[in-house]
């Protein structure tokens, strides 16, 4: 179970600002449950957003959607028609969501609309990969929506630390390192100046751990390898 909550919604429109046409996508699955990201919240967002702009003088075209899962391909890509025609995605979902995403829409600039708790993305039968940390204090807009703290075995945020070696972590090469993924991610979508800003120590009083974790159902995933 995923428990998330909205962004306040001056947070939400400063990282929207910039962009004429937003998709706004929801997940009909777990922050539907916990009643933070679903197609009813969606539309609340986007009423707030369109009020809050309007007082700005700015009229911004927000499309707005929900599928039943941000964290499985086959429901991503049943947005890939609305996505060509958005200038960036606000994912109301799960900073998983956030980043798968990220991930199929390479060329989309993606942010949360949520700060979330706990989550894994199923990368196998029987794998469960954590991408991110929960937090609370969800900045994947600034990375390309790619989650330092727990894509970085070091959880940097200012990084990249310099041990890397051919896209893998010097902790272990089964590991991609984080920060030549969000440097990758940030050059394809021409962000790269935003590495540049220093940002200040992050205040780690609501995580829970420390490393990129993992859950591994052996009895699934072994008996599908051998």
């Amino acid at each position: 179970m995923i428990i998330a909550e909205q962004k306040p919604i001056q947070e939400i429109k400063a990282m929207i600002a910039g962009y004429q046409k937003v998709l706004i996508v929801g997940c009909d699955t777990c922050v539907t449950i916990c009643m933070a990201g679903g197609g009813k919240e969606v539309g609340v967002i986007a009423s707030c957003l369109r009020m809050a702009l309007q007082i700005d003088g700015k009229k911004p075209q927000l499309i707005e959607d929900c599928i039943q899962r941000q964290c499985e391909w086959e429901f991503v890509d049943a947005l890939k028609d609305k996505v060509a025609e958005v200038d960036a995605i606000l994912s109301s979902a799960c900073g998983v969501g956030v980043q798968a995403l990220a991930e199929r829409f390479p060329n989309k600039p993606v942010y949360p609309a949520l700060n979330t708790s706990f989550m894994g993305m199923p990368v196998e039968h029987g794998l469960w990969l954590e991408t991110c940390r929960g937090c609370g204090s969800c900045e994947l807009g600034r990375f390309g929506g790619i989650c330092p703290i727990a894509r970085c075995s070091k959880g940097l945020v200012n990084g990249p630390c310099g041990g890397s070696q051919d896209g893998k972590c010097e902790v272990s090469k089964e590991m991609d390192c984080g920060w030549q993924l969000i440097y990758e991610r940030l050059k394809t979508l021409n962000q790269l100046e935003q590495v540049e800003e220093i940002l200040p120590p992050k205040d780690w009083s609501t995580d829970r751990d420390k490393g990129q974790r993992r859950i591994l159902r052996g009895d699934v995933y072994y008996e599908q390898t051998v």
